[in-house]
């Protein structure tokens, strides 16, 4: 079912080769097949950019703060993930070519996420409308976009777009490229006859699995082998746009404080843990009061166990491998004054580690290297590792929606390989009596507890306590506060030598 859904997705090329949910640390996986696109992580360098048969955006008087004008650039970044770019390049990228406002850049992205969270769907119903698979694929994307729009996400209160708004301005976005001015008739077409026809329309396609769930079948079918009574929940949390958490640092303010601080503001948000606030309407960064003085980071509820499940101490030589972008490593330096070393194998991603450090006001040496070898380390024991190994990724697809659609089955495997090397070699550099803190954000149990049990029979840890797998889940009236990311922990201490 993933192959036919791919080959009607705008005809991509060949699927990229499996890359770690960061290049952080890896330095292995991170290459692509002849004619693919470039890695599917969420953090591709944008310089990695693969040939692409999808033209440039270019449109005709059209205004730049139209709906018209969102949804072709939304088509656009969509095309080129068709194509294998994860969607943060191919959105970089649009709006390198767009110049667009930032109101517009904010609506284009929108679009583009809630597109990947309706792929299985659309495409069933496009399969269904048209005869043959629209050309070339920028037409394709335009429909999938508005489609979605007409929709609508799981968990919308109500519709982005009024319905008559969505069809007009996806007219007239056919009708402004000159990529797709030719079928400006069948899209408005097909984007009235699903109107006409909606109930009809989508029990017909529900029956397909790819459609009801909107992932490729083989990751339903491991989903559901994996988690039988929890499969359903695991990926309908999947196609909700996730949550905005925040993490207040300590050492600039309290969370009553800031809480306190958001409320000035008319900012409605609760306490969900111990340093995590919840914010009920996400918004950009650049508008969370105190945000850019260091007082809050972004970090999903999840995320936040892992500096404190480390249990550091004033004093303590600590590392971070695979660090970027940094949260966790921020987190650290928030609950001890440490010697923390953040590493991290792209060069590129390491200024955005000096960026969060210099938000926070807070110091750590940071390195390029490759955690999986030992050139960068200075041979001194660590007292505390945070082993943040690559993964698919598979447990934050809410926030990376298009990576259920770049991925392929056989990724968990070579991934956990490489992982299972730069544990290897970590462990090495941790004190006898030390702790080391594997974590990933994967759901597969070859990435997870599989990995963390073979560890233990090859190195003879201990194994401590540590929440395991967590499961992206949404709240429910017994749990509001128990909705985060599906990440995994395994803590470890080196036996003290006889």
């Amino acid at each position: 079912m993933q192959e036919n859904t791919r080959k009607t997705l705008g005809k991509p090329q060949k699927p990229a080769r499996p890359d770690a949910r960061k290049n952080a640390g890896s330095g292995v996986i991170s290459g692509v097949r002849s004619g693919s696109g470039p890695n599917t992580s969420p953090n591709v360098r944008a310089d990695a950019r693969p040939p692409t048969t999808v033209p440039e955006f270019q449109t005709i008087d059209i205004k730049p703060d139209s709906l018209a004008f969102c949804l072709v650039g939304a088509a656009q970044a969509v095309s080129y993930v068709l194509e294998g770019t994860a969607l943060p390049m191919a959105l970089s990228r649009v709006f390198t070519q767009t110049n667009a406002l930032p109101q517009a850049r904010g609506a284009i992205q929108d679009i583009a996420y809630r597109t990947m969270r309706q792929v299985g769907r659309v495409d069933a119903l496009i399969k269904v409308m048209a005869s043959k698979t629209p050309e070339p694929a920028l037409l394709y994307s335009l429909l999938c976009c508005s489609l979605t729009l007409l929709i609508g996400n799981e968990g919308d209160e109500q519709p982005a777009y009024e319905e008559f708004v969505v069809v007009d301005q996806a007219v007239t976005a056919a009708t402004s490229s000159p990529h797709m001015v030719f079928a400006k008739g069948m899209v408005n077409a097909v984007l009235r006859r699903y109107l006409r026809e909606k109930d009809e329309l989508l029990k017909l396609v529900m029956k397909q699995p790819a459609a009801t769930w909107n992932y490729p079948q083989w990751w339903v079918d491991q989903c559901k082998a994996a988690y039988p009574q929890d499969w359903q929940a695991i990926l309908t949390a999947g196609n909700h746009a996730p949550p905005m958490t925040l993490r207040v640092n300590r050492r600039a303010t309290t969370v009553a404080a800031y809480l306190e601080l958001l409320a000035s503001k008319q900012i409605a948000a609760s306490q969900i843990g111990p340093s995590a606030i919840r914010l009920v309407r996400p918004m950009p960064v650049q508008h969370i009061p105190g945000f850019e003085e260091g007082m809050a980071s972004v970090q999903d509820a999840a995320a936040q166990l892992a500096a404190p499940l480390l249990d550091v101490q004033d004093g303590m030589r600590v590392l971070d491998a695979c660090a970027a972008p940094g949260g966790k490593t921020g987190h650290l330096l928030e609950l001890a004054d440490i010697e923390l070393l953040a590493l991290d194998s792209d060069p590129a991603r390491l200024q955005r580690i000096h960026d969060n450090l210099a938000r926070l006001k807070l110091f750590a040496t940071v390195k390029e290297g490759d955690a999986s070898r030992t050139a960068w380390w200075d041979t001194k024991p660590y007292d505390r590792i945070l082993a943040d190994v690559p993964c698919t990724a598979s447990g934050v697809v809410r926030r990376h929606p298009d990576s259920r659609w770049l991925r392929r089955k056989t990724d968990a495997a070579q991934l956990a390989a490489l992982s299972a090397r730069i544990l290897d070699n970590l462990w090495r550099m941790l004190k006898p009596g030390g702790k080391m803190l594997m974590v990933t954000c994967s759901i597969w149990p070859l990435e997870s507890e599989a990995q963390a049990a073979a560890f233990v029979t090859r190195h003879g840890a201990i194994r401590l306590d540590a929440p395991g797998q967590l499961l992206p889940m949404l709240p429910t009236p017994s749990a509001a506060n128990n909705e985060h990311d599906g990440l995994f922990y395994a803590l470890f201490q080196k036996p003290l030598q006889n």
